[in-house]
């Protein structure tokens, strides 16, 4: 990657830069349970997390400015007793995937939900067949603590199991 990474809060003016991969992301259904056919207005309210939880974005700055190559979004997994346990969900444009966009995210999102005091991470539907991020999130310390059989039902693969993993922080 060229130019300098950040991570920053996202804005409204990102989601230009976000929708189109996230469009692409949620129409593959190969990762994500979204439904097909979201106006850019029902995955703007999708993916922009209200407080407590954050959205944020990695741009390259790059000479003709920032390029969005990647976002997150976190916050707690449940609301009142469940509220010390966070979650996240992140998604990678594809022209940026393997360059280490996901860890970096990743990361980021381990740092932020230590920092805000959360007990534990879970992601509740890591689709058992994304190999990449699955590996990702064991790297970073992530457990499978439970697989829901034939919870997803992926165009490529049929009907695939959802991990849930968990760290606890």
């Amino acid at each position: 990657m060229s130019g300098t990474l950040t991570i920053r809060p996202a804005t409204a003016a990102d989601w230009p830069a976000i929708r189109p991969f996230f469009a692409e992301v949620v129409e593959a259904q190969e990762t994500y349970a979204y439904p097909l056919g979201l106006t850019s207005e029902q995955g703007r309210a999708l993916w922009f997390a209200e407080p407590p939880g954050a959205t944020v974005v990695l741009v390259d700055d790059t000479v003709g400015g920032e390029v969005v190559l990647g976002t997150a979004r976190m916050g707690p997994n449940r609301p009142g007793p469940g509220s010390h346990v966070g979650t996240a969900s992140f998604m990678v444009a594809p022209a940026a995937r393997g360059r280490g966009v996901g860890r970096a995210l990743g990361e980021h999102v381990v740092a932020w939900h230590r920092e805000q005091g959360y007990a534990a991470i879970q992601f509740n539907a890591v689709v058992e067949t994304n190999t990449a991020a699955v590996g990702l999130w064991r790297s970073l310390g992530f457990e499978v603590v439970g697989t829901v059989p034939e919870a997803f039902a992926s165009p490529t693969h049929g009907r695939v199991g959802l991990h849930v993993m968990h760290l606890r922080l």
